[in-house]
């Protein structure tokens, strides 16, 4: 099992940048894909970024070009940089790792992202 802990939410003006980061225990992250998923109330979770184990990055198109989905095994760390944010960036954010060999799915409890002036 792993367990994933999610930061780095916050308040930001429209434009602006954060760095999510998403730490996990009990379990290497390279054995997972790891996806950054986001959730605006009353709405699905929306898959935002996927890295795979061997680092293969792919993004949703709302959001390509202006966030970059990172990891460093070492550290157990996959971080989500986002630029040029905008009101519509806001929501929930949440960490995913999925086991592909178990078939199983493991959360983060969510870090708050709001863009707002």
């Amino acid at each position: 099992q792993v367990q994933l802990v999610e930061s780095g939410g916050g308040l930001v003006q429209p434009g602006g940048s954060l760095r999510l980061s998403c730490i996990a225990s009990g379990s290497s992250i390279s054995r997972y894909f790891v996806r950054w998923y986001r959730q605006v109330p009353g709405n699905q979770r929306e898959l935002v970024a996927t890295i795979t184990g061997d680092g293969a990055t792919r993004y949703v198109e709302s959001v390509e070009g202006r966030v970059a989905i990172s990891k460093d095994n070492a550290k157990n760390t996959v971080w989500l940089q986002m630029y040029r944010l905008k009101p519509e960036d806001t929501a929930v954010y949440f960490c995913n790792a999925f086991d592909s060999m178990f078939m199983m799915n493991y959360w983060g409890q969510g870090t708050q992202v709001t863009v707002s002036s």
